[in-house]
């Protein structure tokens, strides 16, 4: 495990975006059908909020009722993705260092980090990809 070693070696590239001009039910499903629980909001390849699954679901009321799929409908349509994503966000450049990204993480109680490189979106880098990262090299 080399100290100095760049998030660029673990990061997704692979990476599934919104608009703002999408909706949350449109987010839910990219959600569950990529089985992630982050993705960028971009505007062109520039990303402007991060919107997570816990974001969507603390706008859901489905348990307070059985017909779970009208009311995440109802509350779906009722916000938009911008008023949900987190807009504040820390991104970081590719060459940053796991171990810089890791305490970041930490530091701040994020879960993902998108990685940024000359203003456009080339990645991101989640708990889960430093955790595979630490299994792979202990």
């Amino acid at each position: 495990m080399r100290k100095d070693e760049p998030v660029s070696t673990i990061m997704a590239t692979d990476l599934v975006t919104l608009c703002i001009s999408d909706d949350l039910v449109t987010a839910e499903k990219l959600f569950i059908k990529n089985k992630i629980k982050h993705i960028p909001v971009v505007k062109e390849k520039e990303i402007i909020g991060m919107l997570s699954y816990t974001d969507i679901q603390r706008v859901s009321y489905s348990d307070i009722s059985d017909d779970q799929t009208s009311i995440d409908s109802f509350v779906y349509n009722t916000f938009t993705i911008e008023q949900v994503m987190a807009k504040n966000i820390v991104a970081v450049p590719p060459y940053t260092s796991i171990k810089d990204a890791a305490e970041l993480l930490t530091k701040k109680g994020f879960h993902a980090l998108p990685v940024v490189e000359d203003s456009e979106l080339v990645g991101i880098v989640t708990t889960r990809d430093l955790v595979k990262y630490l299994v792979a090299n202990l």
